[in-house]
């Protein structure tokens, strides 16, 4: 049975609400960031030399990173469901989904949580100082990008109603935690209804919240 190795409010969420859509059995190995550093514990090393979630075992098959999980689930299990028809249109909008969301999408929300973060972890005498210069690369740099992102996910979704077309997809799953995060640590939903209504319908879906009840508290639902 596939096993996975599933974070607290990391992107494995979005690996067991996949494997709920599907329908597919599987087991899930429980692991807690550490409440100081929120990183992910040790003993994930020993699924893979990295450390990170999410990591799934499907037989002699250990893989890690979101966007390869799904894809392998999709082939292995999907059996036509949730991907558009290899060589349509649709597919390669697909495929790039699947993709922009780590690739393009998470960096600049990755440096929002640091830049936030790092102020308050500093010491004492430094907390002002780094603080000022966080909060202007925050204002000069990052803000803007992800501005242009949610942006960018609001005229996307005004197109079509779901990322990779009118039908639900696999890509949606994956543009999930992007834009979770991005409207907890960003307010991308603030003013672009159709981001908002993105949110709201995927987390009616009840393979959503079969994945919720699975996996545990998750702070961007």
């Amino acid at each position: 049975m596939l096993t996975v190795h599933h974070l607290n409010n990391s992107r494995s969420q979005r690996v067991l609400w996949l494997l709920e859509e599907l329908e597919v059995p599987y087991e899930i190995v429980h692991h807690q960031r550490d409440a100081a550093t929120m990183l992910a514990p040790p003993e994930l090393r020993a699924v893979h030399p990295l450390g990170k979630s999410p990591v799934i075992v499907d037989g002699d098959v250990v893989l890690p990173e979101t966007g390869a999980i799904v894809d392998w689930i999709v082939e292995r299990y999907g059996n036509g469901r949730l991907a558009p028809p290899i060589g349509s249109a649709e597919r390669s909008r697909w495929t790039y989904w699947l993709h922009y969301a780590e690739g393009s999408a998470m960096p600049p929300l990755l440096m929002k949580l640091v830049f936030s973060a790092l102020p308050g972890r500093s010491p004492l005498l430094l907390r002002g100082l780094i603080g000022a210069v966080m909060g202007k690369a925050q204002a000069g740099f990052v803000d803007p990008q992800l501005k242009a992102h949610f942006d960018y996910w609001e005229a996307e979704l005004s197109r079509s109603e779901w990322f990779a077309g009118d039908a639900f997809s696999a890509a949606d799953v994956m543009m999930s935690f992007p834009v979770e995060a991005g409207a907890s640590r960003g307010g991308a939903a603030d003013g672009r209804p159709h981001v908002k209504a993105f949110l709201e319908k995927i987390h009616a879906r009840p393979a959503y919240r079969r994945a919720l009840e699975r996996g545990g508290p998750y702070a961007y639902a």
